[in-house]
């Protein structure tokens, strides 16, 4: 009885079939985690670069446009039309606009508010004009939900209460005079 599991022990020791299988099995979930973070990795960049470059687009209409008012809306709804790739932007998109004064510097607040889908509306925090020759300071926080919220990049980031994170952008500008 023991010389049968001698040799059956001493077969399965020198028998292979099976190894690739197992270390298939043991890699596979790590490889798994790291192509979707790779997904969320370029979502999360692309959607920032798209962000930044509508921010820049309606700053220089800002800029440019001597004597011009505009409202919160209706910047928010330009940065949206240059940003295409930011989910449902007119929801999730929020404004800040804050005057700076060169000769007292405060600096900018580095608390950023953004939406929160989970709580009720907020009112606008501060939407400032500026006039000639003021420096503007215009932040955009753009509220998304992680492609993959469970795994790899997707589970390390901050998020609010309703699952979402931020996108912050900013853009300063000295508003030209009339």
């Amino acid at each position: 009885m023991t010389q049968n599991k001698r040799s059956f022990l001493s077969r399965f020791r020198r028998n292979e079939d099976g190894h690739a299988t197992i270390e298939f099995a043991i890699m596979v979930p790590f490889l798994f985690v790291i192509m979707l973070s790779a997904v969320e990795l370029g979502m999360l960049t692309m959607r920032y670069a798209f962000l930044e470059r509508g921010l820049d687009i309606v700053v220089r209409d800002i800029r440019l446009s001597t004597g011009a008012e505009f409202e919160h809306d209706e910047i928010r709804d330009q940065i949206c039309d240059a940003a295409g790739m930011i989910p449902d932007c007119s929801n999730n998109l929020k404004l800040e606009m804050i005057t700076l004064d060169l000769r007292d510097w405060t600096g900018i607040p580095t608390t950023t508010v953004c939406t929160n889908r989970a709580e009720e509306v907020q009112p606008l925090t501060s939407f400032q004009a500026g006039g000639e020759n003021t420096l503007m300071v215009l932040r955009a926080c753009a509220k998304i939900e992680p492609l993959f919220p469970t795994t790899g990049l997707g589970a390390t980031f901050n998020v609010d209460s309703a699952g979402d994170y931020a996108l912050v952008a900013t853009s300063a500008f000295v508003q030209e005079p009339r």
